[in-house]
């Protein structure tokens, strides 16, 4: 394989990937973004926790799905991450969703 066709087999997984989340996001409730994943999940719980002068997030999720072209499934039950970085959680609302530029492709 070269490096052409691995670029391509990349773009296409991540093209494939998107068009999984637009197809699914209207699903859930809650987009999440840490610093390592990007998550669409029905129940979150954010709590910050002080660990002596310092603090983390512990974030546990249900009904999740997870953004990661290598995962074979990316539903899962259930998720907890604990952070020192930055977490964002938004409730999600009805709206169209437009490809990416760099995902665009000539059909």
């Amino acid at each position: 394989m070269n490096e052409d066709d691995l670029e391509d087999y990349e773009r296409e997984a991540e093209l494939a990937l998107f068009r999984e989340y637009r197809d699914i996001a209207s699903q859930f409730r809650y987009v999440v973004e840490t610093e390592r994943r990007f998550y669409l999940a029905n129940e979150v719980d954010l709590k910050r926790n002080d660990a002596g002068n310092d603090f983390y997030f512990e974030l546990t999720m249900s009904d999740v799905w997870v953004w990661d072209v290598y995962r074979s499934d990316r539903f899962v039950k259930s998720v907890r991450v604990l952070t020192f970085k930055d977490v964002n959680v938004e409730e999600l609302s009805a709206r169209e969703f437009k490809l990416p530029q760099e995902l665009s492709i000539d059909e």
